[in-house]
């Protein structure tokens, strides 16, 4: 490990471990005596960490926050420091993006950090890949994003700059070219989105990026739209076509005393509404603008669930269900 490494696990060892002989400090870092001593010298001097030699309990420790000898001196590296525990969470969550990560996009930048956070846990580092392989994520129907159209509008994305795309609208089955300046990048059931704000149309717009045939990006310095806006005009409505307030109607679901179990424990929008009732049945009332994709989701429930007061919204699930008989017959 470099010299930065062993600072930091250092660190790492004397607050874990209280104090610390020079022999298990050069057995867990791997150096020669000189090293550590120059090591342990430079925290000192340079880094101003309060590292005093403990002559009775023969090792190094952090010296006592106080002439009354309670507690110990808080320090901490320059830059970024975790603890223990922390590293533990940060590795598992690096496995947990590693299941939404189509072709490794952001896991092979990050690999680099993640090697970094194991080497300073040392022999706990056997701890946590254990711990990592104990996590697993499993995405159903995903949609594949090629990663040379992610890592662009994600680059994009960061450096405030526009993109032209070349999109593929499914509604119609044509092809549209778009000058784009990205916003935010939306994942919503293990696929992919890009909320941009589209200079064709002079608005906000959600496109899937398994829907983009090409993408350059441009020089041209992107428009930025406030995060609240954002919200405001995509996330006010059910699902990922959400749509903005002024599209939004509100729909009111009654589930059965056995779905009740499950679903009220669910969320289905930020701002829904909900209560229970008084025979054990469960009240929610969720906001949407485009009633399709809420239908697929009631329909998924199947005759425990049943909408009340929105006639077009139980016209639709009706129409739907009689496609799905007449498929079947």
């Amino acid at each position: 490990m470099d010299r930065t490494e062993r600072f930091y696990k250092i660190e790492l060892l004397l607050r874990s471990r209280g104090c610390v002989s020079f022999a298990a400090l050069r057995n867990e870092l791997d150096v020669s005596p000189a090293t550590l001593k120059r090591d342990l010298q430079y925290l000192r001097d340079r880094l101003a960490a309060p590292i005093v030699y403990d002559a009775y309990s023969n090792g190094y420790r952090f010296a006592a926050a106080s002439s009354t000898g309670t507690g110990t001196a808080r320090h901490e590296l320059p830059g970024l420091w975790f603890s223990e525990n922390e590293i533990h969470a940060l590795l598992t969550m690096h496995q947990l993006l590693a299941g939404l990560d189509d072709d490794g996009v952001l896991s092979r930048h990050l690999q680099p950090m993640m090697d970094k956070l194991q080497g300073m846990l040392g022999a706990d580092a056997a701890q946590a890949r254990e711990l990592m392989r104990r996590v697993k994520v499993i995405g159903t129907a995903r949609r594949r994003v090629p990663s040379r159209w992610f890592e662009l509008l994600g680059s994009a994305l960061v450096q405030r700059r526009r993109v032209w795309l070349r999109y593929f609208k499914r509604s119609d089955r044509s092809e549209s070219l778009r000058e784009v300046s990205p916003q935010r990048l939306v994942n919503y059931r293990a696929t992919w989105y890009l909320d941009a704000w589209c200079h064709a149309s002079d608005a906000l717009r959600r496109f899937a990026l398994d829907a983009v045939r090409d993408a350059k990006l441009l020089e041209t310095k992107a428009k930025n739209v406030p995060v609240r806006e954002l919200e405001a005009d995509l996330d006010a409505g059910y699902g990922i076509y959400g749509g903005g307030d002024a599209k939004v109607k509100w729909a009111t679901l009654v589930f059965n005393a056995e779905a009740a179990q499950w679903v009220a424990n669910e969320e289905w929008h930020p701002r829904q509404k909900s209560r229970q009732l008084g025979d054990g049945r469960y009240e929610l009332q969720v906001p949407y603008s485009d009633a399709t994709e809420l239908a697929m989701d009631i329909l998924r429930h199947g005759d425990s669930v049943t909408v009340t007061g929105d006639t077009a919204l139980v016209a639709l699930i009706a129409q739907r269900l009689q496609r799905a008989a007449a498929r079947y017959a």
